[in-house]
């Protein structure tokens, strides 16, 4: 999948999709694991979405209070960053469902571009 193509996986096409239906409800949407693979179901991985970074050095960091702004590297707008294990995956946008949050995968990170965009 090239960059910027859109990975739309049909779970949440249209407005009314959005807001009547649950997680569970697209889980019980998504593709099954053929028997073969069947042994990979129990392997652990730790998935994290990174919304944006920044560098502070230490004495900034001390001198922060509550309610003060922090700038972060990203704009809004741009997507969310999306790994697994610490490897760069995917990238997404936030989707709300029944009041908690999601991730909408919109582009599949290929191997030659992770290369270099590890955390």
């Amino acid at each position: 999948m090239a960059m910027g193509d859109r990975l739309d996986l049909g779970v949440l096409d249209e407005e009314a999709d959005r807001k009547d239906r649950s997680f569970e409800e697209i889980q019980e949407q998504r593709p099954q694991i053929p028997p073969e693979l069947d042994f990979i179901r129990d392997i652990p991985m730790r998935v994290s979405v990174e919304l944006a970074r920044t560098s502070i050095l230490v004495k900034d960091l001390i001198r922060l209070s509550s309610n003060q702004v922090m700038e972060m590297d990203k704009l809004v707008g741009e997507p969310l960053e999306i790994f697994i294990n610490d490897q760069l995956v995917a990238r997404g946008e936030v989707v709300v469902i029944n009041d908690k949050f999601g991730i909408r995968l919109t582009d599949i990170v290929s191997s030659m571009e992770n290369s270099g965009q590890q955390r």
